[in-house]
């Protein structure tokens, strides 16, 4: 998968690192990440099991996408036209006629609105559902569900591909950070679990880790069985040596054993072959998995940049993921989210792009137990806000939580004590569930 750069001159994969303390890194990042309790208590009645994440990274335009203004004046309309959806009178644009055509799948939220017009504070704000605060980092979506619903014996609960980036843990800790495949997968090809490491760490390193414990528990005897961290330590990495010597492991990523009927629903683009990657390791046990698709920092060329690139990635990766869900018997009881980290200005600049502009951006919300279907919401007539009552993040936060079963006002305490609710604001949107 490409990597960007924002308009504020930070890479996008320097942006995934900055700051990120995952659940592999140095000392005992794997065997942390394995080592998450199971803490949660989630409503057994919840239609979702599982859910998916796809961050839209540099902040989409909802002009040129799912909320076109073909009546506004010609300094807003943009230059692609309407097409029909199969849901009567939903209209989205012409360049996602494949997602036209499974519109009934999921919900259209226009008239997300927020303040935060920089990349950094958005995209914490739209990964959380929690506006930043300089004294509080707030964990992910994924890791708030790596905590509360947790994982299966062989696979970690939260997988990212190819990086989560942004802190994903928060003040939870790294044992409820992602498992980051590092890569996006190719067609027809296994991904090979040798190859999925956080910051360079194989099956020789488990191996030699494994190695080293074990001589350091004959040279020590009980004083590194009764050290809480040792202990820990040698529990743990004997967890994560099972994973990665899993065969259900390595068949979870393995995308040659789909069938030629699911595989066929995607292309071979790398966003593609990542949201088909998506549906095999939910179907496989993961509870969460994070998926990226970048290039959206539109402020000069949008059009072109679009219609060429973007737009006809999106549409096959996302059209893709929720008809092999739906195939596979898993959209019912798998909650998708789509979002970017704001959205772009009604007004075109004149570089004929779209700077940024929070006050006005589209998400998408898919299965357990959500409504598809349906639009929520609307922007005005330029589309330069709101219509109505403003839909915010935290309220589609919460209603993300609700369809895994989390309470969104349940409270952690932060390591020095301090009370935070997973959703500190937000209401459960009830027409997504109605």
């Amino acid at each position: 998968m490409a990597t960007h750069t924002f308009c504020d001159g930070v890479q996008r994969r320097d942006f995934l690192k900055v700051g990120a303390v995952s659940g592999f890194g140095l000392g005992l990042g794997l065997p942390q990440f394995l080592a998450s309790a199971d803490e949660g208590r989630v409503n057994p009645d919840a239609k979702a099991k599982a859910a998916i994440f796809v961050r839209l990274g540099g902040g989409p335009t909802h002009m040129d996408t799912f909320d076109l203004k073909p009546d506004a004046p010609d300094t807003h309309r943009g230059e692609f036209k309407e097409i029909k959806t199969n849901v009567p009178g939903v209209r989205f644009c012409e360049h996602l006629p494949k997602l036209a055509k499974v519109a009934d799948k999921f919900a259209i939220l226009r008239g997300v609105s927020h303040t935060l017009a920089a990349h950094g504070l958005g995209t914490q704000y739209l990964m959380t559902g929690n506006r930043p605060l300089p004294s509080l980092r707030y964990p992910s979506y994924g890791s708030v569900v790596s905590k509360e619903i947790g994982g299966t014996k062989d696979l970690p609960a939260f997988v990212a591909v190819p990086k989560q980036g942004n802190s994903p843990t928060g003040f939870l800790g790294v044992e409820y950070g992602p498992f980051e495949t590092g890569a996006t997968p190719t067609a027809g090809q296994a991904m090979q679990v040798r190859g999925l490491a956080l910051r360079g760490i194989t099956l020789d390193d488990v191996d030699r880790r494994k190695d080293m414990i074990a001589k350091y528990d004959q040279a020590f005897g009980s004083f590194a069985k009764e050290d809480k961290i040792l202990a820990g330590m040698d529990e743990f990495s004997a967890k994560a040596y099972q994973m990665m010597r899993s065969t259900k492991a390595r068949e979870a990523f393995d995308l040659t054993k789909e069938s030629a009927g699911i595989t066929r629903l995607f292309d071979d683009q790398s966003f593609s072959q990542s949201c088909l990657l998506a549906t095999r390791l939910v179907q496989s046990g993961v509870k969460f998995v994070t998926l990226n698709l970048g290039g959206w920092d539109t402020h000069n060329d949008n059009f072109n940049r679009l219609k060429n690139t973007n737009l006809p990635a999106l549409d096959a990766g996302l059209s893709g993921l929720f008809s092999s869900l739906e195939e596979k018997g898993l959209l019912e009881s798998t909650a998708v989210f789509v979002t970017g980290e704001f959205g772009r200005t009604p007004k075109i600049n004149k570089r004929t792009g779209r700077d940024h502009y929070p006050r006005a951006m589209f998400c998408l919300m898919a299965g357990g137990g959500m409504k598809g279907g349906q639009v929520i919401g609307a922007s005005d007539a330029k589309g330069e806000g709101p219509k109505d009552k403003a839909i915010t993040p935290d309220d589609v936060a919460a209603s993300f939580m609700h369809s895994l079963g989390i309470d969104h006002t349940k409270e952690y305490h932060t390591p020095s004590g301090r009370p935070v609710m997973i959703v500190r604001d937000g209401t459960v949107i009830p027409e997504l569930f109605s």
